[in-house]
């Protein structure tokens, strides 16, 4: 008996040396190895889970972004790191992944500054913000504490000062009208309800009825055919209903945001994309504005 167990775990070391060397014969592969810096002995240990990083690394190479990523965790590599003999793997993040991390920590500093922003600290040097610090003051004239003005889409270039602009409004209102607000930055908001379903429902009775609501950022997620039309296209029908007023910034014009919206993972879909801008239109005026990008 002895004899045949010795017999058998020798063919599963055969077994295990041969898809090792096998695998070697993949440049790619013998060149990850040569990197993370590991023998034999550890590298038929984990052959099949080098072989999955190769797989990942493969996908990346050709990857036009986030929506079309095909691991196992979007904007992430399941890529090894040696820790004494063996090897630990931990989700790397690609360099998509990366920009938008940094685009959210730039988002998050940036929310401090808006909710401190008011009307009095808009910059009304620039000749090119003129027409949107009008409208601005003019609806806060008009707004009454029940109202059904239209909110403005608000869209332009990068870092120009959009959702600034529109935040010192809104806390403005909230503080010497006590209106009812809120802002959400879009791509945060459709993370948060992913990371906890149980709070979706809540979340989205919220933002489908407080007063004034400002979608900040939108156009700059992943879409989906759940974020857009069960989030988003909710959201928007019940205030399109209720005539609550909504306000969007972007970078991108409401035709741009139909063609963003109408791609989901391996899907074309403009009917549905549309449906979602028809309601933008319902519930906004839409401004330009083109200005120095303030970030810088």
């Amino acid at each position: 008996m002895e004899s045949k167990n010795f017999t058998i775990n020798e063919h599963i070391k055969k077994t295990i040396a041969k898809d090792y060397e096998e695998a070697l014969h993949n440049d790619y592969f013998k060149a990850l190895v040569k990197k993370i810096n590991i023998d034999n002995e550890i590298g038929q240990k984990y052959t099949s889970r080098l072989k999955e990083t190769i797989e990942e690394l493969e996908h990346c190479k050709n990857c036009q972004g986030l929506f079309t990523c095909q691991n196992k965790v979007n904007g992430y590599v399941n890529y090894p790191v040696k820790e004494n003999n063996k090897l630990n793997f931990i989700y790397m993040p690609c360099k998509y992944q990366k920009k938008l991390q940094k685009l959210e920590k730039a988002k998050n500093d940036e929310l401090n500054i808006l909710k401190n922003a008011r009307i009095k600290d808009i910059d009304s040097t620039d000749g090119n913000r003129l027409k949107v610090i009008k409208w601005i003051l003019k609806f806060y004239e008009k707004y009454e504490s029940v109202n059904t003005l239209k909110g403005l889409y608000l869209h332009g270039n990068f870092g120009c000062g959009k959702t600034f602009l529109l935040a010192a409004l809104l806390n403005e209102l909230a503080l010497k009208k006590k209106a009812w607000v809120e802002i959400v930055y879009f791509p945060e908001l459709l993370r948060s309800i992913k990371e906890d379903f149980s709070l979706m429902e809540e979340k989205i009775n919220y933002l489908m009825n407080v007063d004034i609501l400002l979608i900040d950022d939108i156009g700059a997620e992943n879409v989906t055919e759940w974020g857009r039309d069960e989030i988003l296209g909710s959201i928007l029908q019940t205030r399109m209903n209720k005539k609550l007023t909504t306000f969007f910034t972007s970078n991108l014009t409401i035709e741009e945001l139909e063609n963003h919206l109408s791609m989901t993972k391996g899907n074309v879909d403009q009917v549905k994309a549309r449906r979602i801008t028809e309601r933008i239109k319902q519930l906004t005026e839409d401004m330009e504005l083109v200005s120095v990008n303030r970030r810088n």
